[in-house]
């Protein structure tokens, strides 16, 4: 444990941009000084580049529900990218899969297509990285080494959600009230080498839900 310890305060000092989900194995019930390594704030990168909204920023069209193969890293990026032109400010998109299921590669490709110039990685040793993006800020929350938002802070996730933001959560836990009204959720699993099999589809809509 005091390994562990250890390595979390070096990575805390490093700039994040070493960690990514296919890198990094760390067991859920892991919780040593959460309030250390779980910072609210996490990193905000992009701060002082102003940038033009791209056209892709508006929503033109729902997200069919639908299960598409992916056979490399790029083809999954290719398809976060598609999935941006159908997000709108103020959306949540709910990632699910197991452990080096490419969670962060489809965000990264879906983050780049919404402007994002700085290099994206896995926010595991923090709540989440914030990204300005063309217009608006890119949030990438992952949630795997909370027990249960229940015993956080009530505006834990504040700073990521909301109104001039586009959200993608990992590892996210359907009952916590702010996730209530996410928009889309998507699953990838692995499919033998570097094939992932990614379902895509839209949320119903909760009624009076804080993201309606």
């Amino acid at each position: 444990m005091g390994q562990l310890s250890k390595n979390l305060r070096e990575v805390l000092k490093s700039d994040g941009t070493a960690a990514d989900e296919d890198h990094v194995s760390i067991p859920p019930g892991v919780t040593t000084g959460p309030r250390l390594i779980l910072p609210r704030a996490g990193h905000f990168f992009g701060r002082n580049q102003a940038r033009p909204l791209p056209p892709c920023v508006s929503r033109v069209s729902s997200v069919a529900p639908r299960t598409v193969e992916t056979s490399s890293a790029e083809e999954t990026e290719a398809l976060g990218a598609e999935l941006a032109r159908s997000l709108a400010d103020g959306d949540v998109v709910l990632v699910q899969g197991d452990l080096g299921a490419g969670k962060t590669t489809l965000v990264r490709g879906a983050a780049r297509a919404l402007g994002v110039e700085d290099p994206v990685t896995s926010p595991t040793f923090s709540i989440g990285h914030r990204y300005l993006a063309a217009g608006l800020t890119v949030s990438h929350l992952d949630l795997y080494r909370l027990a249960g938002l229940q015993h956080e802070e009530p505006e834990l996730l504040a700073d990521y959600l909301g109104p001039g933001r586009i959200a993608f959560v990992e590892w996210p836990q359907d009952t916590h009230v702010d996730l209530a009204g996410a928009r889309v959720r998507v699953t990838l699993s692995h499919a033998g080498g570097d094939r992932r099999l990614i379902e895509l589809g839209e949320l119903a809509p909760v009624p009076g839900g804080p993201l309606a």
